[in-house]
């Protein structure tokens, strides 16, 4: 008898064990938005941008995301002059107000943030615990909770990439590029820019970034490259010897452009989904991974699920 209790409680032990840690398990979780600066007017924001952060709130209070990543144009349509720019507070402290949102953001520039001063933004990231600016283009690696996997992201700068004259400048971040791209053992690999590789939309992709940044994606087995720049959200897919690329634009945080003027200039069959309806209040893309797969979902503004797609990890 006694035998008999000692294995029903180790078994109850067992399942309790089980319960709390399957409670416990979660994927990786984070939100990416570009093109969410407001605008230079006061109030300094759109209502798609208010829109667009209350749900990103909403949504953040359930699933509890990690981070966001922010894809540049981060205050529309000059940037900021100085650290203390008042633009810091009226466009993003004063409107993602909620403790849930009150996580690590990880930034780029965009080009509208050039015609500013970017490093004001870098400097930014001493006076905001949650501002992650710390260089031009950095990379960061994530671990998926409850396992020894990693998401690696490289966060670039695609204005230095595709519209600076300085050679040098251009070519040391190739090379950088390169290397953390090659020496990546992630179980997820990403690259992250302001600009796109494809678009249908109105600026469309960026020829620099197809004929340079594509072939390393390939080479080095990554899963994709997030970007914004055009004020949609996308998702674009491509496939060769056995590599599949996921492409995904999320531009939509401060305006909605309906435009699709680029979609011939995409591969053939590769646009899979593109949301561009200016009577919306924007969107962002919600990213949930675990060691199986990578899910991400398009949502709107206000709060429907437009669109998912699942990434699997990378053939190494």
């Amino acid at each position: 008898m006694k035998n008999t209790f000692n294995l029903v409680i180790y078994l109850i032990c067992i399942k309790l064990g089980y319960l709390i840690t399957s409670a416990n398990s979660h994927g990786l979780k984070f939100l990416v938005i570009g093109d969410w600066g407001g605008t230079s007017e006061f109030p300094y924001t759109t209502e798609t941008s208010v829109s667009t952060a209350r749900q990103m709130e909403q949504l953040a209070e359930k699933e509890h995301p990690e981070f966001v990543l922010a894809l540049g144009d981060n205050f529309y349509f000059d940037g900021v002059e100085t650290v203390n720019d008042p633009r810091f507070q009226d466009t993003f402290e004063n409107v993602f107000t909620s403790a849930a949102i009150n996580i690590p953001w990880y930034l780029i520039a965009g080009n509208h943030d050039y015609h500013g001063n970017v490093s004001a933004q870098i400097a930014y990231t001493k006076v905001s615990k949650r501002w992650n600016f710390p260089h031009l283009y950095y990379s960061q690696s994530f671990n998926i909770p409850g396992t020894s996997d990693t998401i690696d992201i490289l966060m670039i700068d695609t204005v230095l990439l595709c519209e600076t004259d300085d050679r040098e400048q251009r070519d040391n971040q190739w090379e950088w590029i390169e290397r953390n791209l090659k020496n990546s053992n992630a179980k997820y690999l990403f690259t992250a820019g302001h600009h796109p590789i494809y678009s249908i939309g109105w600026h469309g992709g960026r020829s620099c970034l197809e004929d340079k940044l594509l072939p390393l994606l390939y080479k080095y087995t990554a899963n994709g490259h997030f970007a914004g720049h055009d004020h949609c959200l996308q998702h674009l897919q491509t496939s060769k010897e056995n590599v599949t690329l996921d492409f995904i634009v999320s531009g939509a945080a401060s305006y909605v452009d309906s435009n699709t003027d680029n979609k011939a200039e995409v591969p053939d069959d590769s646009s899979k989904f593109h949301f561009g309806d200016e009577d919306s209040k924007g969107g962002f893309c919600f990213i949930d991974a675990n060691s199986d797969r990578l899910k991400i979902s398009f949502v709107e503004a206000n709060g429907d699920d437009l669109y998912q797609t699942t990434i699997f990890p990378r053939y190494l």
